[in-house]
Formats: structure tokens, sequence, C-alpha cells
């Protein structure tokens, strides 16, 4: 532990606070959905929480670890699930969730203050009738800024695409953490430099996103008898350009039946289930479609009916919120995250759903990716060993559906991507002493890091 208290005087009326428990809280993200991150991250702690109120006191904080060579970890509310905000070698955590507001609104867009929880982002634009395109199934509690730094997708990707698909993302404000730190504004390709770079190589204070109109999306929970069967409506769906669609996620037998119990009702023994969301005019197409494809829906609430009702919605027990579900009731869970190549999506979780079987659970969660769509697996997997871990996700591997490894913590790793060179270099330059979040990027310790050559990678580095 470094006495950091002595140096506080430099930060002026900043918050801050070291007391033990409140270090604790500040210092946790949800990487305890792993069983091989937990023993690594189960004693790290911050020194000091900083708490900035403005982007002037974010540059005092960044001044003051600069000067005296302290680590600084950026932090949102924490709802990442491999680490993200966990500061590693201690040092400060920049808790920037007092930094919120929106800059500006307007039809199409909008620019917010990093620390500003997503769900009143949401009603600030349903106010305008807008709504963000891509948001996280944590929605209700994390930042905008951490979805940028930390997220990858979430619910919107089956129309939209990932949030590194062109236009998904439009600016960011950022930081660097040198002796004299610049204000960078980020915008069309070089915001890659700083999206799931997990605050690595700049403090994001205010980003830009695209809105899109805002409808009374319908939940929906459609059935079938068989795996394979949900399998292709699922695909069928993302597919159909005139449905247009909020979420698809295939939760298969027995996952609603056994971990969501508002739901249980509605979804019989050993049907596996499509939740949906639908704009209100698609619905009837929908309908159609299901009929098409033999299936049946059993549950129906539109959006304002389910917040009069005060139900859970539908896309929080879709994305990583299926983990966490699950892990309420069976804490020997664990998951995977899975890219499956599209065209051939399909056909590959149907031979592995029936190799694994029971062993592991096949969630799929339907996306626009790039100029195709596929289905990205959030497995639940019944852990028995780490060895047997990594023979399933190895199995994965051979048969060319690439593993966003959720059980390690570096970008590298996690990612699935050779070093990505031009996070590499923006570190190098907007942070020379490697002050960021250390040891989450293998490739700043270590250039010429590579990965396993026959492994499969989403993203070519660079």
């Amino acid at each position: 532990m470094r006495d950091l208290l002595a140096f506080t005087s430099e930060l002026g009326d900043i918050p801050t606070f070291a007391d033990p428990t409140r270090i604790k809280q500040r210092s946790r993200d949800f990487y305890w959905y792993s069983p091989r991150l937990k023993p690594i991250f189960d004693e790290v702690l911050a020194d000091l929480v900083v708490l900035p109120r403005t982007e002037e006191e974010a540059l005092t904080a960044i001044k003051f670890c600069f000067k005296h060579n302290v680590p600084l970890t950026v932090r949102g509310t924490g709802t990442g699930n491999y680490g993200q905000a966990m500061p590693m070698k201690g040092g400060v955590v920049l808790d920037m969730s007092d930094i919120t507001g929106i800059v500006w609104m307007k039809p199409g867009s909008v620019r917010v203050k990093a620390g500003t929880k997503i769900h009143d982002l949401e009603a600030a634009a349903n106010a305008q009738g807008q709504e963000m395109r891509i948001f996280p199934s944590t929605r209700r509690a994390a930042t905008i800024g951490g979805f940028i730094a930390g997220g990858s997708g979430g619910v919107g990707a089956a129309n939209w695409g990932l949030l590194r698909d062109r236009g998904n993302i439009l600016a960011a404000r950022v930081l660097t953490m040198e002796e004299n730190p610049r204000i960078l504004e980020l915008r069309g390709d070089d915001i890659q430099k700083v999206n799931h770079a997990y605050g690595t190589n700049g403090i994001i204070t205010e980003v830009e996103i695209p809105l899109a109109p805002a409808y009374d999306w319908i939940d929906t929970v459609i059935t079938f008898d068989d795996f394979g069967t949900a399998a292709r409506f699922g695909q069928a769906l993302v597919e159909s350009p005139g449905i247009l669609k909020k979420t698809c996620a295939l939760l298969p037998s027995p996952v609603p039946q056994s971990y969501f119990k508002s739901l249980k009702p509605y979804i019989g023994e050993g049907k596996h289930s499509i939740f949906s969301l639908v704009a209100p005019h698609s619905f009837e197409a929908l309908l159609e479609l299901v009929e098409d494809r033999g299936g049946e829906v059993v549950y129906r609430k539109s959006q304002s009916e389910v917040e009069a009702e005060k139900a859970i919605p539908l896309y929080e027990y879709t994305w990583n919120h299926t983990t966490m579900w699950a892990l309420k009731h069976d804490k020997s869970i664990t998951y995977l995250q899975t890219f499956f190549p599209a065209g051939q999506n399909v056909e590959l979780v149907q031979k592995m759903n029936e190799h694994f079987g029971d062993e592991v659970m096949h969630h799929l969660e339907f996306v626009r990716s790039g100029g195709g769509f596929t289905c990205f697996g959030i497995q639940l997997v019944r852990y028995t060993t780490d060895e047997r871990l990594d023979e399933i996700m190895a199995f994965y591997e051979e048969h060319g559906c690439a593993q966003f490894n959720p059980h390690a913590f570096t970008l590298e790793e996690g990612g699935m991507k050779e070093v990505d060179l031009v996070q590499l270099d923006f570190k190098r330059e907007s942070d020379p002493k490697g002050l960021l979040n250390p040891g989450k990027m293998l490739a700043w310790e270590d250039p010429s890091w590579t990965a396993a050559k026959d492994k499969t990678y989403l993203y070519a580095a660079g």
C-alpha cells in the first residue's frame, strides 16, 4: 500500500477517500463470474479513490499521478466482467461517476459526459422521442464512458452491429497521462484508439454517439420444441430486414426454466426460447415468421407495460445478465464468449451443442456484424476444472469459433486479437510512463507478444 494521503493536499478539495471498506467497494467489478479471475483479483485494491466532479478536476488528478508515478485506473460504475476496472497495481482509482450531464442533444446524435448513467441518458433521449442505438444489459447501472471503454456490443446489436462498427461512436474527448495532459478530440476511425481499450491509453471525459427514433418496444418470448429450430429462427429473424428488432437471443432449455423465476410460468419444460424486442409496427410480421417456423409466442409485453408493472425488462435476461441470473442459482456455473463465423454459424452452433450436451448451454446473441449476420455465444458452462475449461475452449477454436476469453484480463487475450498497434502506439504517445490501468495491455510490456498462430481472430491488428 502506498501512503498517498500525504500527497492529497495537492488535490485541493477534490473528493477522495482511503478507508478500506469504501476502497474495496470501488476496486471491484464482476470478475467473479470467472473461477479463474476470482483468486487473481480477490485481494486487489486501490490505495486511494479520487472522485472528480469536472474535467478540470480529472486533469488535476492526472497531474498528481504523473508527478508521483502513481498508477491510475479509470472507473465508471464497475459493471465490467473481466477485471477491466480492477486496479492491478494499486494506486489511484479515478471514479468518473460524478462527471455527468448532457452537453447537447439534437435529432440523431448526443454529446454526453462520460460518467452519465446510460439509464439517465436514455431518459433524456426518450423525452425527445429518441434512444440509444446500442446499450448494455447493465443499462440501469452502467455509465456511457465505461460502456465505450470496456464494452463491445449489447442490446441493439441485432440491428446496428457492434460498437466498433463505423458510425456507432461518433467522437470521444480524451485526456492524456502526461506532465501537461492534452485534451484530444478523437473522431472517425481514430475512436478505435480508445474504444474497448479498458482506459489503458487515455481517459474519456465525453462521448458523442448517434441516436435512433424511440419505440415502445415489445418484449416477446417465442418457444420451440428443439434447439436447432430455435437457432434457425434466430438467424432468420436477425436476417429479416423489414422486421425492426432491438435484440434476438436464444436461451435454450433448461436456462429460462432453471434461472429465470419470473418467466418460468410462461416457458414449458424442454422448450427452447427466443427472446426478442421488436418495434410495434413489426409485430405482425414477427408473428408471421413465428408461424412459418413452427414457434409459439408465450410472452408479450410492451416497454410501457413493463414499466407500469415494474416487471423485469426482457433485455435484463440477455447478454451477460444471463450469466448473472444463472450464478444466483448455481455458483458452479461459469461462461464462455464465442464468435461463430457468419455463413456457417447455425451449423457450427448445432454441432457444438450436440458435442457438449448439457455441459455447455448455448445462450446465443444474434447480431449484425460487419456486412453479415451471425451470433455470439455467451454459453453457460458447468465448471469442473480449469483444465476442462481449457479443453472446451480449445475445441471451439479447433472448429473455427474464436474465443473472447472471459477468463483472461488482458486486452490481447480477452479480445482474441493480436497486438493492436493502433492502441499500443496511442498509449506510447498518451501515457509514456505506462501509468494507465497497468497490467492490462500485454504489448506494453512485450511489444513482440504474439498469440498462437493456429488460433482464429475476429479483428486483425491495427
